[in-house]
């Protein structure tokens, strides 16, 4: 059977998987698959979940917050900020769902702080602007 190696790279750590048949991912044409002896790729991954199945036939699920995809030589090596493995579907489904929301909230405090920051700024500037009006 023709497998090949699946390399995953994150801030924090890397996993390597030998023995993998095949490899299910999105980007932003939709979704696709890869086998062994496929032509070079490169692609940028969107959020969510990809899968992997393994020369036992066993499948196993990526959440990702995106990554950059690299097919070459019968190794796929993804390069992402963060990931989660998982076997059982609906675990790394929530996993990734609570991790989206995590998100949405950091970066709605973040957007919150911005502007707020922006409102003293212009204050400041006004102030600065009618004091040297005088």
């Amino acid at each position: 059977m023709n497998c090949f190696v699946l390399r995953i790279r994150g801030a924090t750590g890397s996993d390597e998987f030998p023995g993998i048949i095949s490899f299910v991912g999105e980007d932003a044409s939709g979704s696709f698959g890869i086998r062994a002896n496929c032509a070079r790729l490169m692609t940028s991954l969107v959020f969510g979940l990809a899968r992997f199945r393994s020369a036992d036939k066993h499948w196993s699920y990526l959440a990702l917050p995106g990554a950059l995809l690299y097919f070459n030589d019968n190794i796929l090596t993804l390069s992402t900020r963060r990931y989660l493995i998982d076997d059982d579907y609906m675990r790394v489904s929530r996993s990734l769902q609570q991790q989206l929301l995590a998100e949405e909230e950091k970066l709605r405090s973040m957007k919150e702080s911005l502007q707020q920051m922006e409102e003293e700024v212009l204050k400041h500037l006004w102030e600065i602007g009618r004091k040297g009006a005088i």
